[in-house]
Formats: structure tokens, C-alpha cells, sequence
């Protein structure tokens, strides 16, 4: 049986301080101990296009950090659109690298792809996102930060 398909990251523009190998590594290793081998895809660009996307498939006129959009076939989970200048103001807000705030994006993004659901699950997703930031070394995840 064929390997399934390699996550990705796509990248509108990359910066040139942005490491981009550690975010396409991340995403591979989600793939492999998240998702249990179910690719997804990961566009990284700016707060225009996720503005354009939310208000496009949610009604909300807004940028937001992380977008989920699952898949209705088998064969991927979905695809996650990041803000990259949310997650650098993220990173200095929060004191870490921007790849690592991507990274923390990317995680909440693929347990959304995986159905969970923050804001109807009753801590179902907060207590995954947690369980698995700890697991991949990265610092407080958004549902954390949100209830601090």
C-alpha cells in the first residue's frame, strides 16, 4: 500500500528571517503522530487573505490568526490557513520564535481538521491541544491563553 501524501506548507512569501524547514518539519511530524498519517495542508500568507477568507466561509469581516477547513473526502483532513503577521505579533507577544507560534497555529488548526470543536466540546479540544503541546515541546496553546 502506497505512503498517503506528505503534509505541506505553502507560503505566500516567505520572510527572509522565517525558517521555513522547521515549520515544514512540524507539519510532517503532526502528520505522522497527530493526524495517524492523514495529510492536510497548511497555506501561510497575511492578514488580507485571511480576512478575505473568514469573511468568505464565516460571515465575519475580520483577520483572524487560524483558519480550519475540513476535508470532505477521505484522503486529506483539510487544508489551515495562517496569518504569518498574526504570529509574529503573536511570538513577541508571548516571547517565543514565529515558527514556534506557526507551529502552536497549526496544531489548534488540525485538531479542528480532526472535528474538535473549543467552543462546544466542554474542554474536550483544550485538553487535547494541551495533552498534545506538551508532547511536541511548544509553549501555551491558544485555548490556553484565551482562559489565562
Amino acid at each position: 500500500m502506497p505512503s498517503p501524501e506528505p503534509s505541506t506548507a505553502t507560503f505566500r512569501r516567505v520572510p527572509p528571517d522565517f525558517r521555513r524547514r522547521v515549520v515544514e518539519r512540524f507539519a510532517r511530524r503532526l502528520q505522522a503522530e497527530v493526524t495517524k498519517g492523514r495529510p492536510f495542508d497548511c497555506l501561510l500568507t497575511g492578514d488580507a487573505e485571511l480576512r478575505r477568507l473568514n469573511r468568505e466561509f464565516r460571515s465575519a469581516d475580520c483577520a483572524t490568526d487560524v483558519l480550519s477547513f475540513a476535508s470532505a473526502g477521505p484522503a486529506s483532513l483539510g487544508d489551515i490557513a495562517i496569518s504569518l503577521q498574526r504570529a509574529r505579533a503573536q511570538a513577541r507577544e508571548f516571547g517565543h520564535p514565529v515558527e514556534q507560534e506557526v507551529s502552536i497555529l497549526m496544531l489548534h488548526g488540525v485538531l479542528h481538521l480532526m472535528g474538535m470543536d473549543h467552543e462546544a466540546d466542554n474542554g474536550r479540544m483544550a485538553r487535547a491541544e494541551k495533552r498534545w503541546r506538551v508532547r511536541l515541546g511548544l509553549a501555551p496553546g491558544l485555548i490556553e491563553r484565551v482562559r489565562q
